[in-house]
């Protein structure tokens, strides 16, 4: 079992730093201190349980931020988070990065500048456009990568529309190669259109089926539409929970702040009653925000297990298939279900996470109510 690396007052001191609730250093107990502890060992001589609590979340924290900088979300997002977890700062930078205006904040912001968008477009442009449906796409984008910004931009701007109409032009003329679209396809992406789980593939199916569409529409939905669709409810997803997730975490070092320093005191307020009470408040408050992640985490795990099922359905129905529009979607169905079912594991995980957090919380009630 690996050895895991806690600094809890490097948390206490991050969510200061970032705008905590507590006022400043006094309210940090004396014994959130720095621990080392190995999980299948005894526990660290004179380590209170409240720093354990403390603990562990800065050690998830800092588990967060590294599947972040591990994930396929945006390089901008991938960059800064390494840049955090490699900080001499340590768990303050973690904590820094996570609070709101922070390190993934700055990060989502950039997302927004038309350089990464038009980056993110051709990139995506090649991963979801195959080369022996749409070459002439295929190609522009791949150069337009290896480009300048203009370039992106350029390509952005009227380079893939261009592009794709040649490719048109190609397939029309290609008598050989036509594709043969039967009425089961325009059938199946009808369904698609009205019950397809990702919001994006739906938006692509409705597009190939719109008033005065042809075949040749229902041939890109297949050629490249689908996968596009595809990838972008993957990508949604990934920012989605990732926004929830970092709000999360800052949340959960305020609320410990809280309860830690309510708990500490206990041993010298004038008013025991008072101060049992907040304590105990506090370490509800704990528990609650705990058991909201973990029911928000395992819908999550139903959205990624249909998500994973439906496209393991597709990749049957592609392998299965000997209809020439069907063998398009074969490699990006085989990777959709991968993807989801990596999402599926990490939020099975993640919800776990937050069960035993709350179990703590609520040993934290249970111990101050004496």
């Amino acid at each position: 079992m690996r050895r895991r690396r806690w600094a809890v007052s490097g948390l206490m001191v991050g969510v200061l730093a970032a705008g905590g609730v507590c006022a400043g250093p006094a309210a940090v107990p004396a014994h959130a201190v720095a621990v080392a502890a190995d999980p299948a060992g005894p526990e660290p001589a004179g380590a209170g349980q409240p720093a354990l609590v403390a603990a562990a979340a800065a050690e998830e924290a800092r588990a967060r931020v590294l599947r972040l900088a591990k994930s396929g979300l945006p390089a901008e997002i991938r960059t800064s988070a390494w840049n955090a977890l490699r900080s001499t700062r340590g768990d303050a930078a973690i904590a820094d990065w996570l609070a709101p205006g922070g390190g993934y904040d700055a990060a989502k912001r950039r997302l927004r500048d038309a350089r990464s968008r038009n980056r993110a477009f051709c990139e995506r442009v090649v991963s979801t456009h195959p080369a022996g449906f749409s070459p002439a796409v295929r190609s522009a984008a791949e150069r337009a990568l290896k480009g300048t910004d203009a370039d992106r931009a350029a390509f952005v701007r009227t380079g893939y529309a261009e592009a794709q109409q040649r490719d048109r032009s190609m397939r029309a003329a290609d008598a050989e190669h036509r594709l043969e679209i039967a009425e089961r396809d325009h059938a199946f992406v009808s369904a698609l259109a009205e019950g397809d789980p990702g919001e994006q593939v739906r938006v692509a199916a409705q597009w190939a089926l719109r008033p005065g569409s042809t075949d040749a529409d229902v041939a890109e939905f297949f050629g490249y539409g689908w996968a596009t669709g595809a990838a972008l409810d993957v990508e949604g997803y990934r920012l989605r929970v990732a926004d929830d997730e970092v709000r999360r975490h800052h949340l959960l070092a305020q609320l410990i702040v809280q309860a830690v320093a309510a708990e500490e005191a206990l041993t010298s307020s004038a008013d025991a009653a008072k101060a049992r009470a907040e304590a105990e408040a506090a370490w509800q408050a704990v528990a609650g925000h705990a058991d909201r992640a973990r029911q928000a985490w395992l819908a999550e795990e139903d959205t990624a297990r249909t998500q994973a099922e439906n496209w393991q359905s597709i990749a049957r129905l592609a392998e299965q298939s000997a209809d020439g529009l069907w063998e398009k979607i074969s490699a990006p169905a085989e990777a959709r279900q991968g993807d989801w079912a990596k999402e599926r594991t990490e939020a099975g995980e993640t919800a776990a996470f937050w069960k035993g957090m709350a179990d703590r919380a609520r040993d934290g009630e249970n111990r101050v109510k004496g």
